[in-house]
């Protein structure tokens, strides 16, 4: 949507709250500027020049006079004709704008990072945990040109997708908001970050659903990423209908790619390269010996020990803050040796273990150097002391590995092991394409039917005013004389009429009626009705609802 918009806008919100008449102003101090933004919107047809040639149209301009200047310091001084009393340049130039609100419709757009865009040391800082998440939308939503959000924030990303009522505002909002709650300059963001906006949103969001776009292609847990992002957002008034509707499909995307493809069959996860890249990295004589120590026993920690249980380990140390989840744990794999130990004795567990996984949700890193130097050194044919670290943020800080006795991996370093099983993953990721395209393509039409939503209410408005007001006159022509059941029968025959009538233009405005229109004679439908009975003369939807987020974030 132009900045420019906005800009008349904020015009409009000087007149209504000053009380000033700004129909005489005819300086622009910086009117390059405005034309800048104007012509760096998405809408190519909302364009600054566009707006000038109205200016000379709309003015009598003396043939004597200079052109207007588009220079940032020009001042418009050229003298108008008859109709600059009662048609001012200010007044075209909101006129113009306010226009291009009703016709821009919304965008959805999606803000991150990843890890083939942004190393870890900064996808920590812009981590947001799951129980932050519904907070974080309603701050998101709070911003002027933000109506609908959600995040989805692992280990290998954190994107923020958003239905944004102005393109280039909304962009620059979001960045301004991941730069306050990271500690991340706004600069530095945009060296690292995607953008994406409407269908290319809807096909990466598939894509990464169905692992797509994972770290490991392929893998389930990204899946069930997205589903908590689902379950977060219920009942959180920023996660609307066009968010949960995509997210949503997503999730059907992500389950038909993994039942009618082999994608999965075999695939490794974060956890299982992470035991992969341990295995690897110790001398292959000392492996069926090395003592393990898992740091965490959520979801990716379970996971740890599941692989490593799969890779033969027999024994093991789990450190957890409660007991509760190692035991469920001990109880699914009887036949191995695991012993649980409380937060307090790590530093012990960690003095006594030769390779430790750590996988918290900790914000704060739980390994210092200052306290890994003070530990024993490893046997001899361990050689180092392996940390494998896939927590983001990261439980084991990058000092670490300045430590001779210390080898340090973090879930960038798993692209080694993922390397070994790509390319057969790759093939299966052709076949996974074609059904996520069918996928776009069901949503985006979808999503686009939503377009007849404020018309088929604006309509309905349009004939409720009519009948109301009919029928009172009539009623009022009647007197006092009419009964209840005949205000009734007049009331219900008013009703009817207007049900009727508006049957056939309602069925026209709804895809996936018993019709066989498409989608564009669906929106082809909704422009004619807007003409006919002049529904675009009200305020856009977009507008209004930028005026009233202003107006609230003023009190």
């Amino acid at each position: 949507m132009a900045a420019a918009s906005g800009f008349v806008t904020s015009i409009g919100f000087l007149d209504s709250k000053l009380g000033m008449d700004t129909s005489g102003l005819l300086r622009f101090n910086n009117l390059g500027s405005f034309a800048q933004f104007s012509s760096s919107s998405s809408s190519s047809s909302a364009t600054f020049p566009y707006q000038a040639r109205t200016l000379r149209k709309g003015l009598k301009v003396k043939k004597k006079t200079r052109p207007l200047s588009l220079n940032p310091k020009c001042q418009v001084v050229d003298e108008i004709g008859s109709r600059a009393s009662s048609l001012s340049a200010l007044e075209l130039l909101k006129t113009s704008a306010a226009d291009r609100y009703t016709k821009e419709s919304s965008s959805i757009m999606v803000i991150g990072i990843n890890f083939r865009t942004t190393p870890v040391e900064i996808r920590e800082k812009l981590s947001i945990p799951e129980a932050q998440w519904p907070q974080s939308i309603s701050e998101l939503c709070g911003l002027h040109h933000i109506d609908e959000a959600a995040i989805l924030s692992t280990c290998n990303r954190m994107e923020i997708y958003v239905v944004a009522l102005s393109q280039h505002r909304g962009v620059k909002e979001v960045m301004d908001w991941m730069s306050k709650k990271s500690g991340v300059p706004t600069s530095e963001l945009c060296q690292h970050r995607f953008l994406l906006y409407n269908k290319d949103v809807t096909r990466h969001l598939f894509e990464v659903s169905s692992g797509l776009d994972s770290l490991v292609l392929g893998e389930g847990q990204i899946l069930a990423q997205v589903k908590h992002v689902v379950n977060s957002g219920q009942g959180v008034p920023g996660f609307g209908r066009k968010m949960s509707g995509m997210f949503k499909h997503a999730i059907t995307a992500g389950k038909r790619v993994r039942t009618e493809t082999s994608i999965s069959t075999g695939s490794v996860s974060v956890s299982s390269a992470a035991v992969e890249l341990a295995q690897i990295k110790l001398p292959q004589s000392s492996y069926t010996t090395a003592r393990v120590l898992v740091v965490g026993a959520g979801k990716m920690g379970k996971l740890v020990i599941k692989h490593l249980v799969a890779k033969g380990c027999t024994k093991m140390v789990v450190v957890n803050r409660t007991e509760d989840r190692v035991s469920a744990i001990k109880d699914e794999f009887k036949d191995v040796e695991i012993v649980y130990r409380s937060l307090s004795e790590m530093f012990t567990c960690a003095a006594e273990a030769d390779v430790i996984f750590t996988c918290t949700a900790s914000d704060a890193p739980l390994f210092l150097k200052k306290h890994v130097q003070t530990l024993p050194p490893v046997r001899p044919d361990i050689g180092h002391r392996l940390f494998i670290d896939i927590s983001v943020p990261r439980n084991v800080e990058s000092p670490v590995s300045d430590l001779e006795t210390a080898r340090v991996y973090n879930v960038d370093d798993l692209k080694e092991v993922v390397a070994a099983t790509k390319e057969d993953r790759l093939q299966k990721a052709t076949e996974a394409q074609g059904i996520i395209w069918e996928e776009v393509v069901k949503f985006e039409a979808w999503k686009d039917s939503l377009e007849t939503v404020p018309t088929i209410k604006k309509l309905r408005a349009y004939a409720e005013r009519i009948r109301a007001s009919e029928l009172d006159k009539c009623m009022s022509k009647m007197g006092n004389d009419v009964s209840k059941s005949q205000k009734k029968a007049i009331y219900d025959l008013s009703m009817g009429i207007v049900n009727k009538l508006l049957h056939g233009p309602m069925e026209h405005l709804r895809c996936g009626g018993t019709g066989n229109r498409s989608l564009g004679e669906t929106l082809e439908n909704m422009h004619a009705l807007n003409r006919i009975f002049g529904l675009d003369t009200e305020i856009s939807v977009l507008e209004e609802k930028i005026r009233s987020k202003m107006e609230k974030n003023q009190k």
